[in-house]
């Protein structure tokens, strides 16, 4: 009885050490995320094998694992920068990102777990302020965000594609500019929008009195035409013939032979 005690604490001490030790070399990565794997007496970081994938992992319980997501994420960055003329912009972008997958050791092992604040934030700054830098407010405002945003993205990839950053999409978010500045655009394209319109409808009128003097031109050529073909022998014909249908009417009418223009009868209708 006396020798259950000596043998039982240290047979608990040894299971709980055991249980302590399978604990630690237990690893579970999650979905969308991979390990890196730290060797304490092995050489440090491991850089030469692939990152250890999703999924149960046995490791020595003096290793460590440090665990990275590589799907795709999004950070946002506000900041100021300066137009082509000096005057302060803020601008508001975001970039769509991930971990290169097959070198996550040396991003670890050379750009730690912060490699966001330490790279990737500070990559898209110095572009934005280098693009954004070549154009006045007024490009800012209007047409060039397209053309700032694949700027930025480009000049961003640079920087980072050897720092083992994949870089999806850089997206320009907002562009706020000075509020004088701002007015002065919004009336600058009013008047231009004005201006516009008012050319419109001057165009407009231009095309209406054309198209009038166009129908003119042809009504008095037809009259003359008309005039030049109408000789006395036709209008006599016409009024002959005239005579005859009215004549040949039904309604009840008087007629006086030779009354009329040029000898022809003039009928009078009594309806």
């Amino acid at each position: 009885m006396n020798k259950i005690p000596r043998i039982g604490i240290p047979l608990l001490i040894t299971i709980t050490f055991s249980i302590l030790i399978l604990a630690k070399s237990f690893v579970t990565v999650g979905s969308g995320e991979a390990g890196v794997l730290y060797k304490i007496f092995g050489g440090g970081v491991v850089t030469d094998e692939p990152p250890m994938g999703e999924g149960f992992h046995l490791v020595l319980p003096w290793n460590k694992v440090f665990i990275y997501e590589v799907r795709q994420q999004e950070v946002f960055e506000k900041m100021n920068v300066l137009s082509s003329n000096g005057l302060d912009i803020k601008l508001e972008a975001s970039a769509w990102f991930q971990p290169d997958y097959p070198n996550l050791g040396k991003l670890h092992q050379e750009k730690s777990e912060a490699y966001k604040q330490r790279i990737l934030l500070p990559a898209i700054r110095s572009a934005a302020r280098s693009v954004v830098g070549r154009y006045t407010p007024q490009e800012l405002y209007s047409t060039k965000r397209d053309a700032i945003q694949i700027e930025i993205y480009i000049e961003t990839k640079k920087i980072v594609e050897d720092q083992y950053i994949q870089l999806n999409e850089i997206l320009v978010r907002d562009i706020t500019l000075p509020v004088m500045i701002n007015e002065a655009i919004e009336r600058k394209l009013k008047q231009e929008q004005a201006s516009e319109e008012y050319d419109f409808k001057l165009e407009v009128a231009e095309k209406e009195a054309e198209k009038q003097r166009i129908e003119a031109r042809g009504k008095a050529d037809a009259n003359r035409i008309l005039a030049a073909s109408l000789t006395s022998n036709i209008l006599r014909d016409k009024g002959i013939e005239a005579t005859l249908k009215l004549a040949q009417s039904p309604n009840s009418k008087v007629v006086v032979i030779g009354s009329g223009k040029d000898g022809l009868p003039l009928i009078l209708g009594n309806n």
